[in-house]
């Protein structure tokens, strides 16, 4: 299941408090962020043990344009987590929102 990027703006402009993960690599992430928590693509199968108790829970995904993050939540919905959103576009498609 996807989310558009003007949702996620609307509930991060909102304060909602969101299982929210970013899987691109630290150097992307160092240049630019939505405040997620960095967890990059290749690293997630290292941290199936802290992801574990949001199985049922809502957990948002994004990346640069939508690829990465969707193929996360796939992986991630292959390991029995029901509720996992990409980012439709990505942090691109946020910043163009901003603009």
């Amino acid at each position: 299941m996807d989310i558009t990027v003007e949702e996620l703006k609307r509930r991060l402009d909102e304060g909602e408090d969101l299982h929210f993960y970013d899987v691109r690599e630290e150097h992307e992430y160092e240049e630019d962020n939505l405040g997620a928590t960095l967890i990059p693509l290749g690293e997630l199968p290292d941290h199936l043990d802290e992801l574990e108790p949001l199985k049922g829970e809502e957990i948002i995904i994004h990346c640069r344009s939508g690829a990465r993050s969707g193929k996360a939540a796939k992986f991630l919905e292959s390991q029995g987590f029901s509720n996992v959103r990409n980012v439709l576009g990505g942090i691109l498609a946020y910043r163009e929102l901003e603009d």
